[in-house]
Order: structure tokens, then C-alpha cells, then sequence
């Protein structure tokens, strides 16, 4: 007796895409036209990751170039353009040959798929190293060189020392080891990329805490950032203890 069409349709939605192969074949055959919808959407769901893996991969051709590196180390940071609350860098040091499927620029994925990503990649990274400098620090010395200290104790609370750095465009005064800055290196390293993710998790994390503290700024939503709620916040209520003095000058003058 053939199984019904729900039965195979929960199958499909349990089935791995590592599984889809099997899948696939064990109902090529059946002429329903509900169980043909369900293998062509198997197969739809087959190209897609087999276009993922490939993506994936060609993200790991800095990684693979400077092979002969010990620790290879991703920086990346969240947080400078933000009116209020730290800037966060991560440094990641994944190990050889690591190809976390769906690592990407954190900006191009959903919240949800970040905090999915971020377990992964804390759960399979060889170190992770964290550095989070204050919106008085910003304000202090400004965004760029502040963004440079944030990276540097990224660096330095890592458990192993990096030999080689991969950075998202910059290169980190103070470093001994060699740097490689890439230019959209989010986009186009994995290591890059999984330290953007990181970073940009522990931030938004920070801004939900915040949020509980100066609720009336929505930093749960903006993370900091200038919508225009938050600026009519801003000019209704005055900055709180978070925001970054140097950033609203122009808000709180009306211009």
C-alpha cells in the first residue's frame, strides 16, 4: 500500500539535506501529483544547498591561500556608526578546512539566523576572542581609534595567538603578526565573517539589556542606531548614560 501524502510530506520536512538524494529516488517513481510536488521541492531544496556548499567554499579562498599559516585569525567589528552604545569586535580562529554552511555577512541575515550561526561557530572555533569599548572611550578618542583598541582586545583574549590576521578593510596599529585587510571581507572570508557574526550578536545582546534600562530610546529594534524614532527620542527626552555625546551634537542643536 502506497504511504499517504502527508506521511511523505513530513518525511521530506524531517529529512536532512545531506538525505535528500535517498529521498528523492525512494519516490522519483511515484505517480502521484502530490508526491511529485513534494521530490521537486526535495529537488529545489537539493540545488539550493549544493549552491551553498559552493558559496560556502569559495569563502574559505583566503583561508586556503595562507594554508601554510598555523592560526589564521577572522576580525571583524559591529558598532561604528551607532549613536549610542560600545563598538564590539571578534576575532575568530576557526580550524583548517571549516565550511559552516549559510556564514555570511551578519547584515545580510535574519536575527534568527544569526543566533543560530553564533552557537555553531562558538561551539566548532578553535578561540574567540571579544573586545568591547565604551561609548565614553568612542567619544574620548574617536570612533576609528576606538574601533582599533576593541580590535586589539579581540586579539588578546583569544586562548592561542594568532600568526596571521584577516581583517574586514582595516589594518590594526599595534599588532605584531601579519595582517591581510580584505575589502568587503565579510563577504568574501569565513573567518570574517563568523567574527562579524559573533560580534554582531554580543552587541545586539547588549542594546536588548540596554533597552530594559532606557526604554523609551527603542534600543531593542534600533540597536543604537539613528532611526528616526530614536532621534525624536533623543530631542523629546535628552541622551541617556549610553549615548554617545560626540555622535548627537547636531540632534540636540536642531540641525
Amino acid at each position: 500500500m502506497d504511504k499517504p501524502i502527508k506521511e511523505i510530506r513530513e518525511q521530506y520536512k524531517q529529512t536532512s539535506p545531506e538525505a535528500l538524494p535517498a529521498f528523492i529516488d525512494a519516490y522519483r517513481a511515484d505517480p502521484r501529483a502530490g508526491v511529485q510536488a513534494v521530490v521537486k521541492s526535495a529537488g529545489n531544496a537539493l540545488e539550493a544547498f549544493e549552491r551553498e556548499k559552493v558559496r560556502i567554499h569559495r569563502m574559505t579562498a583566503y583561508e586556503r591561500k595562507y594554508a601554510e599559516y598555523e592560526a589564521i585569525c577572522g576580525i571583524d567589528e559591529v558598532g561604528r556608526g551607532p549613536l549610542a552604545g560600545p563598538v564590539v569586535a571578534c576575532a575568530v580562529i576557526l580550524p583548517k578546512g571549516c565550511e559552516i554552511l549559510y556564514v555570511d555577512d551578519s547584515k545580510k541575515l535574519s536575527a534568527a539566523k544569526r543566533e543560530a550561526l553564533y552557537e555553531v561557530i562558538m561551539e566548532k572555533a578553535l578561540g574567540v576572542g571579544v573586545g568591547c569599548v565604551s561609548h565614553e572611550r568612542i567619544d574620548q578618542i574617536n570612533i576609528l581609534q576606538a574601533t582599533y583598541e576593541a580590535m586589539v582586545q579581540a586579539v588578546s583574549k583569544l586562548p592561542v595567538e594568532p600568526d596571521l590576521l584577516l581583517n574586514d578593510a582595516v589594518t590594526i596599529p599595534g599588532l605584531p603578526m601579519k595582517q591581510v585587510p580584505i575589502i568587503h571581507g565579510d563577504a568574501k572570508s569565513i573567518s570574517i565573517a563568523a567574527a562579524s557574526i559573533v560580534a554582531k550578536v554580543t552587541r545586539d545582546r547588549m542594546m536588548e539589556e540596554y533597552d530594559l534600562l532606557f526604554p523609551q530610546y527603542g534600543f531593542a529594534e534600533n540597536k543604537g542606531y539613528g532611526s528616526a524614532k530614536h532621534m525624536e527620542a533623543i530631542r523629546a527626552y535628552g541622551p541617556c548614560p549610553i549615548h554617545r555625546r560626540s555622535f548627537i551634537k547636531n540632534i540636540l542643536s536642531g540641525k
